[in-house]
């Protein structure tokens, strides 16, 4: 009896062994791939499909704001990002403190689907002939407006400011795209701003401050504003994803460039170099190039893809130039005088 015992125990025990054997790479650890991005930039389906392709989890998180995006980059508590979705401007900044990692383009065989001014050299991303980012997305900042309220497109920057309009005006709640729009309506450099100018310029965006509805941040949020209050015009940050936005909500506008131009922003995927998930992250970025999710991307958000061509502006909305962001001459000091700008301050103060 015990002989048998003994014998059925061992037998139990090889069992669970050679069990525990053929289960183990089902219930090894998954790997979580760790994302930071804009809205509209990875659906649920496509991370869905992302996941089950590369049996992995994936955790995104949407910022809002460049300033949202710095912050969380910086944030040491937790695990930390693997990928992020920025603009060239804070790429280049995270590459000059090294915390890119570079990408081998051979293992992103979708990198060969895109445009020809994309595969080449794009400032802010390639260092030392090493690429560290692969275009996205991008957009000018327009001004989206409605048409049952303007009897012909406003052709400045100024309807901002316009006491016309007071209480019917939306702005992004940025510090370094606001300093730079101030700029670009007063005739001034918007990304090299003299010391002097800083003072007088965060006066004109009191007055700016003074003529909003509201400051938003998401896209969505703009939407829902115009849907709660009868909105006039719009600094549109998030360019023709927010005219795309409106118009599927049923909102008659319109988009325009004005003759002073449109700051305009290209966004890129790349890899932390702290990330532990290099070659996962890599895949992601490939992944997000299939035209399944790239011109899906445009179809839904509005936004150009870098696989085709978009439509062009026409002339009656083309008024002035595309400026492309450029580093600017300091971050912190924008953001320290927006947010007493935000907060209320009086125009003599500064």
């Amino acid at each position: 009896m015990l002989a048998s015992h003994g014998l059925l125990r061992r037998a139990v025990l090889v069992g669970a062994a050679q069990a525990a054997l053929w289960r183990g790479p089902a219930h090894a650890a998954v790997p979580v791939l760790r994302v930071l991005a804009w809205p509209g930039y990875a659906d649920p389906d496509w991370v869905q499909a992302f996941e089950a392709r590369h049996g992995a989890r994936v955790e995104v998180t949407i910022v809002g704001s460049d300033e949202v995006l710095r912050a969380k980059l910086a944030d040491s508590r937790g695990p930390g990002y693997d990928v992020v979705a920025a603009n060239t401007v804070e790429l280049a900044a995270l590459l000059a403190r090294d915390e890119l990692a570079p990408l081998t383009l051979a293992d992103l065989p979708q990198v060969a689907r895109q445009l020809p001014r994309f595969r080449g050299p794009i400032e802010g991303i390639v260092r030392g002939g090493k690429t560290y980012a692969v275009p996205y997305t991008y957009s000018e900042m327009g001004l989206v407006y409605d048409r049952q309220q303007f009897s012909a497109p406003p052709q400045s920057l100024s309807v901002l400011w316009d006491p016309r309009w007071r209480g019917k005006v939306l702005a992004f709640d940025g510090a370094t795209h606001a300093f730079s729009l101030a700029a670009l309506e007063q005739g001034q450099l918007p990304f090299r701003i003299a010391q002097d100018q800083l003072a007088p310029l965060a006066r004109h965006l009191v007055r700016l401050r003074r003529n909003l509805l509201s400051l938003y941040s998401l896209p969505e949020e703009s939407v829902d504003l115009f849907r709660r209050h009868r909105v006039a015009v719009m600094h549109a940050n998030y360019g023709q994803q927010q005219l795309k936005l409106l118009r599927d909500a049923g909102f008659n506008v319109g988009y325009v460039v004005p003759r002073e131009g449109a700051l305009a922003w290209l966004d890129c995927w790349a890899v932390l170099r702290r990330s532990a998930q290099q070659a996962l992250a890599a895949q992601w970025v490939n992944h997000m190039l299939h035209p399944s999710v790239s011109l899906e991307l445009t179809r839904r958000q509005g936004l150009a893809n870098t696989l085709e061509e978009p439509a062009a502006l026409d002339s009656e909305s083309l008024l002035g130039p595309i400026v492309w962001l450029q580093p600017v001459e300091d971050d912190a000091q924008r953001t320290r005088l927006w947010q007493r700008i935000v907060a209320g301050d009086r125009p003599e103060r500064f």
